[in-house]
This record gives C-alpha cells, sequence and structure tokens, in this order.
C-alpha cells in the first residue's frame, strides 16, 4: 500500500512542495485513542501523540488530527496536519432544542472524504425527517451524500420505501440493501474504489457495522442486537476507525448518533429542500418567510397537496435553527439572553399550525 492509494493526491502533495522540506514521514490518521492518534504510512499502523499546540489550539497548525487526515509524524509524535479537502462537522452534542444556550464549539467528526453513506435501517430506526437533517448536515460539510436503506430484507417489496426517499433526497443515490444476505452491497462498489474514502453516518441498530463486514467480505466489526421494545440498537461501535478494503478503497466507521445537530451553515437547507426553494420563486414576495403571507406559492403547494406539510415543517425549522448559529456570534451576550427558547419554540409551533 502506498499513500497515493490511500486518498493522497495533488492537494496534499502541493502543500508538501510548499514546506519544501518534511520534516518526518507521511501518514493518514486511521483512528483515535483519547489523547493518542492511530497513523497508517503506507507500510504500518502505529499510535503517536498529538504536539501539545495543536490539540490546545495554539500556534499557526491548530487543527485536531480526526480520522481522514494526513499527517506529519515524527519520533512518535504528529508535528503538522495538512489542510483538509474538506470535514465533515456537526455541531456540539447536548444541546439540540437548547437554541438559546447554543454552544460555538464543533465537533469535526472525519475529513477527506469522498462520498458519505446515510445508513438508515428499514424498521423502526426509518425516518424520512432524520435523513433530511443529515442530507443538510452532509451538504454544509460540502460533501457527496449517499442514502443507504438497510434491512431490506424486512419486507417483501421494499421499493416503495426507496421511492419516498428519492422523493425527499432529491438527486441523491438511494440504495436498497441487506447486511444479512448481502444483496445490494454489489451496488456500493463504485463509491469504494482505490483510494477512495467513503464515512459512515446513521443511528445505533441501522446496520452500520454489518454494512461494513458485508462489504469486506468479514467479521471485521462487532454487531449487536437491537431491542425488541424500542428498535434501537446498542452502541457495539465506540470509536472512529478507518478500515482498508481489498478494493483499495476505505471506510470511515462512526458510533451512532443519537443527535444531529447542525453547524452554523446555511447552505445546506438550500441543498436539502430544492423543491421549496423552486417553489419560493414563485412567491409574491421575495422575502416570503412561507407561513401566512399572501400569495404564498410554498403554501399553496401544501394546501393542493404536492408538498407535504411534514417537510414544509422542518425546512422552517433547520432555517430557523442554522439562522440563529449563524447570528449567534454575532451577537451580545445580553442579547442572547433575552432571546430565550420559548421564543423560539412558539415561532414553530405557530409555523406548524399554519403548514
Amino acid at each position: 500500500m502506498h499513500l497515493s492509494t490511500m486518498g493522497w493526491d495533488t492537494f496534499f502533495e502541493d502543500q508538501k512542495k510548499a514546506l519544501k522540506k518534511v520534516n518526518g514521514r507521511l501518514a493518514r490518521v486511521t483512528g483515535l485513542q483519547k489523547n493518542h492518534v492511530r497513523i497508517h504510512d503506507g507500510e504500518e499502523e502505529v499510535v503517536v501523540k498529538a504536539r501539545g499546540r495543536i490539540v490546545r489550539g495554539h500556534g499557526k497548525n491548530t487543527l485536531f488530527p480526526v480520522p481522514g487526515d494526513f499527517v506529519i509524524e515524527k519520533d512518535g509524535v504528529v508535528t503538522r496536519v495538512f489542510a483538509r479537502k474538506n470535514q465533515l462537522v456537526r455541531g456540539a452534542a447536548g444541546r439540540r432544542g437548547k437554541l438559546d444556550a447554543a454552544p460555538k464549539a464543533k465537533q469535526v467528526i472525519a475529513s477527506n472524504i469522498d462520498t458519505v453513506f446515510i445508513v438508515t435501517g428499514l424498521d423502526r430506526d426509518y425516518n424520512l425527517r432524520r435523513i433530511e437533517r443529515y442530507l443538510t448536515l452532509i451538504y454544509n460539510s460540502n460533501m457527496a451524500p449517499v442514502v443507504i436503506l438497510n434491512k431490506a430484507d424486512l419486507h417483501d417489496d421494499p421499493a416503495p420505501f426507496k421511492a419516498e426517499v428519492e422523493e425527499i433526497a432529491v438527486d441523491v443515490p438511494v440504495h436498497l440493501i441487506s447486511s444479512t444476505d448481502g444483496s445490494g452491497v454489489d451496488a456500493l462498489a463504485p463509491y469504494i474504489s482505490e483510494g477512495k474514502t467513503v464515512c459512515l453516518m446513521g443511528s445505533s441498530g441501522a446496520g452500520k457495522s454489518s454494512l461494513v463486514n458485508a462489504i469486506a467480505g468479514d467479521e471485521i466489526r462487532i454487531v449487536g442486537e437491537v431491542s425488541d421494545f424500542d428498535g434501537k440498537g446498542m452502541h457495539t461501535t465506540t470509536t472512529r476507525d478507518m478500515i482498508f478494503l481489498a478494493s483499495g478503497g476505505m471506510i470511515i466507521d462512526n458510533p451512532g448518533i443519537r443527535e444531529i445537530s447542525l453547524s452554523d451553515e446555511e447552505g445546506g437547507v438550500k441543498d436539502t429542500f430544492p423543491d421549496i426553494e423552486d417553489l419560493a420563486a414563485g412567491c409574491r414576495f421575495n422575502d416570503c418567510s412561507h407561513q401566512q403571507e399572501p400569495g404564498c406559492n410554498v403554501i399553496r403547494a401544501v394546501e393542493e397537496g404536492t408538498l407535504a406539510p411534514d417537510r414544509l415543517f422542518n425546512f422552517l425549522k433547520m432555517r430557523l435553527e442554522l439562522t440563529f448559529l449563524s447570528d449567534r456570534d454575532a451577537k451580545t451576550a445580553d442579547r442572547i439572553e433575552k432571546e430565550k427558547w420559548r421564543d423560539v419554540a412558539k415561532y414553530l409551533k405557530d409555523a406548524k399550525k399554519r403548514t
């Protein structure tokens, strides 16, 4: 294996040339272990440390290594993180639904990703609104999403689920697969060809670990049981790890995500809801909020049954959430204190009634 087969290309080579001299060895981050980093240089995988100023955020290079990063390591220490093509980012966990106290912190999950698989089980895990949130998060991170509908073997005819997702995931590839019997898994091969990196996202119990095993053709990830009571799975995957495949591709497996907190970029909403954006172009007012204005083409679509009320509500909710987060840095502490969640909750409640 060589770095070129691990995703290294001209983007990183140009950065290397700009350094003039590389003081250490080049490698890619394959996982994290507390304050330690696992890296692979194409020949071996080792556990090293990250230099203090990188961890604490001091100095010119303040990136903390995450799976997918390319780095320079010397004497058992990561001394440099190369600039990223992209990074999968979500808002800090534990704050969804608490917009008045929304944190500025963001969590970088992985970097330098070619495709993100949104893995959803066709059982109690199936939720269109959650898929919309995943899509928004991925578009905000400037990455390409693919929806994987796992556990297709649970249904005699799973095709309606695929059609339903294709309706809300516009122009996004949607695949029906079964990690149990392997059906549909071969169709995923083009996304994981040599040098390509895929990152998995989904709830616990969606079948991410089973999918990795089905793709790899080996039991390399522990698979947990899904509760009959609530349909939720245990966190059998507790770390983010890069897995190397025989095809030459790489998969970054992630622990199940219970809370999809968005970061403060607004562009993802437009990409997730292009149908609503197209409808909005026909509204009477350019700044239409799509709630109560006369001549609102979006509300008309809801009334005529061509746009689902829940889809519009989710659009309004995420747009408000992202606008709030985007504006937060520019607001004073006093103003933030005055803008309590009760006002936001009332706004959303009224919006839902009107739609």
